[in-house]
């Protein structure tokens, strides 16, 4: 069998596979692009982030709609309602995505093989085609983006009918009634709020003493709050499933408390794993963690100086937005080549759960942790004229300065369009921009961003407090010429 020589193999055409792909292609290197679905786009295109987020969208308005309460106007779910009802729009949003990536990878002139790749030696693959002879490739580098996939603990009787993971979900033919959720991670929460606003009966099952232990506690209360008020989710927190059984159609689960849930549907939403087990790691000397994802170091360089891994298969953070980035960076340090050296340090981080949540930079826990000090600045959507138009005045704008030199150090935002303006925030943590950032910047009215502006106010307002009541001091204004305006604060 012939041996293909490439510069690059990539294995695997999700967000990360195609943007290193790309990267290569376009310093001029001859590329192999390797995937063993027959459509490009892995789990963030087909079977995660579009179908997710598109379905939360339709769930999205018809909350809004219960939650506005339009006067003269009334609207019901027809009882045989299905999920592909309601993804329609998914169904376009894929397909595009499909022809956008082909495009892409033609535009670039990348040779993409349809197939299974598994290691035969430490710079060489082979590829298994269905029906179709092998291939043998080798290449100067070799970027694994395979991915991963639910973890699917023993504990739970998956079936992909009524226990289900997070990719069989949409598989369903109906909306169930009722849905258990094992796990109080992103995708546990996104899935839980998405479906108690179309109607569903949630119970959150959370092992731990908190909902999305990774974002500030404050965040974390607002989305537990508005599952709990708003959206009527039952959240369990500090219990674990010890049984799950199916009987009639109908999922029993027991949880260490001794309560019994009985449901049309289970979710198992407790991580991921990495795609590695079929890629004989072995043969190319690469490291696997239990989870099954790449061992890489800060160059996302594997034991193999030849191979390099990025993405969902290297584990946390488990981000399309950091994965293609992890990937551009990955290729340079490959290739050598004086472009993109390393991943922003300052990266931002969203979840889409009714409310949306956004962060980037610290937390008040991680800056405690630290020992780093630090001041507050709050604006409440609810004194905000865009929130009161659109009637989503649930959350906030939270940002976090330090009191010396009011330098950004986070940002928190809950409620609608948080995943879009924590980017405003973003950019001025890498600007190294201060509170008066947003205090001279114009924002337009009425719109969203009009809350960093008064959150700034805010922590300015702190400051002169907490300076007032420092024993010894004059109460002199704050070393900023945005602080005359602080008495304008609610102009």
């Amino acid at each position: 069998m012939p041996v293909e020589r490439f510069d690059l193999v990539v294995i695997g055409a999700g967000p990360a596979g195609e943007k290193g792909a790309v990267q290569a292609a376009y310093f001029g290197k001859r590329v192999c692009l390797v995937e063993r679905a027959p459509r490009p786009g892995g789990t963030a295109v087909n079977s995660g982030t579009i179908p997710s987020k598109s379905l939360r969208e339709t769930a999205l308005a018809l909350a809004s709609l219960r939650q506005r309460g339009l006067y003269a106007v009334d609207w019901t779910i027809r009882p045989d309602v299905t999920l592909a009802d309601l993804m329609h729009r998914e169904r376009l949003v894929v397909e595009a995505e499909w022809q956008r990536i082909h495009r892409n990878l033609e535009r670039h002139g990348i040779y993409v093989v349809q197939g299974a790749a598994r290691f035969t030696g430490p710079d060489r693959l082979e590829v298994r085609r269905h029906g179709l002879p092998h291939r043998e490739l080798e290449a100067q580098a070799i970027l694994v983006a395979s991915g991963a996939r639910p973890a699917r603990p023993a504990v739970l009787p998956f079936d992909d009918r009524v226990v289900v993971d997070s990719e069989s979900l949409l598989q369903l033919e109906a909306i169930p009634s009722r849905l258990v959720v094992v796990g109080s991670g992103v995708i546990g929460c996104e899935y839980a709020s998405t479906f108690a606003a179309l109607g569903t009966r949630v119970t959150l099952v959370n092992a731990r003493d908190r909902l999305l232990e990774q974002l500030d506690a404050e965040a974390s209360d607002a989305v537990r709050d508005a599952m709990t008020e708003r959206l009527d989710v039952t959240v369990l927190n500090g219990v674990e499933v010890t049984a799950c059984r199916v009987e009639n159609g109908l999922a029993c689960t027991t949880l260490s408390s001794g309560v019994e849930l009985w449901s049309e549907c289970v979710l198992g939403a407790v991580g991921r794993v990495g795609n590695t087990e079929e890629l004989d790691c072995a043969a190319a000397g690469l490291e696997r963690t239990p989870r099954g994802h790449l061992v890489v170091d800060e160059r996302f360089r594997s034991g193999n100086p030849r191979v390099f891994a990025v993405g969902d298969v290297i584990g946390v953070p488990t981000l399309a937005s950091t994965a293609m980035e992890q990937a551009r960076v990955a290729i340079c340090h490959a290739f050598d080549l004086r472009y993109k050296q390393r991943l922003a340090p300052v990266r931002p981080y969203a979840v889409w759960t009714i409310p949306e949540v956004a962060m980037v930079g610290e937390t008040e826990e991680t800056l405690r942790l630290k020992g780093i000090a630090y001041e507050i600045a709050r604006a409440p959507f609810a004194g905000n004229a865009r929130a009161l138009i659109t009637g989503e005045t649930d959350g906030f704008v939270k940002l976090l300065f330090n009191p010396d030199d009011q330098r950004l150090l986070g940002a928190t935002i809950v409620g609608n369009g948080a995943s879009e303006l924590v980017h405003v925030a973003m950019t001025a943590m890498l600007l190294g921009g201060t509170l008066d950032f947003f205090i001279q910047a114009v924002f337009s009215y009425p719109t969203l961003g009009e809350a960093f502006k008064y959150a700034a106010y805010d922590g300015l307002q702190r400051l002169q407090r907490r300076i007032g009541a420092m024993p010894g001091l004059q109460r002199t204004p704050v070393s900023s010429p945005a602080v005359d305006d602080q008495s304008r604060a609610s102009d």
